[in-house]
């Protein structure tokens, strides 16, 4: 069976399911029918735009962020799809804090699902620390299919590690 990294948390009959539909070849097209292109949220400056938008939706009142980026050292393999930080510094007798929201350079070339899943995964950071009910809740809140968008994100990374981009480069 294939290796299933990213489906370890999920049922073994999930994981069958999905090791099958690899060794068929039928799991990209799985993919594929249901998330045929790829979003065109490709820079910095279209992503931070992006993640502003659904910011100012759902957590206006949150602490302003600081820096928004693709970033290529991030390795999904460790469990990271993006990455929210929180900095703080004494700089002239104040403190400044600094929030930042990193997603893995990868996704600029997944469908935009799964892209919007990682965002409000990161900006449900802003307000939870820990990935607890309330956290979870918060991210439901902000995208009603969360959990469902989730393991399809992980079905994708592991087809994407398995067998290569589902999507050509533009």
């Amino acid at each position: 069976m294939a290796n299933l990294t990213y489906l370890s948390a999920y049922n073994q009959t999930v994981q069958t399911q999905v090791a099958e539909m690899l060794a068929r070849g039928t799991l990209g097209d799985w993919l594929l029918s249901k998330y045929p292109h790829s979003h065109d949220v490709r820079n910095d400056n279209e992503l931070r735009e992006y993640v502003q938008d659904i910011k100012q939706r759902y957590l206006k009142k949150s602490a302003p962020l600081s820096k928004v980026t693709y970033d290529n050292k991030i390795h999904v393999v460790n469990h990271a799809l993006g990455l929210h930080t929180y900095v703080t510094r004494v700089q002239g007798g104040k403190l400044k804090s600094k929030n930042e929201l990193r997603v893995a350079a990868m996704f600029k070339q997944a469908p935009e699902a799964f892209l919007r899943m990682i965002v409000v995964h990161e900006l449900a950071h802003l307000k939870e620390k820990d990935h607890n009910k309330s956290f979870y809740q918060l991210c439901q809140h902000m995208l009603p299919d969360y959990h469902q968008l989730e393991f399809e994100t992980r079905v994708y990374l592991t087809y994407t590690e398995q067998v290569g981009p589902l999507y050509q480069a533009n």
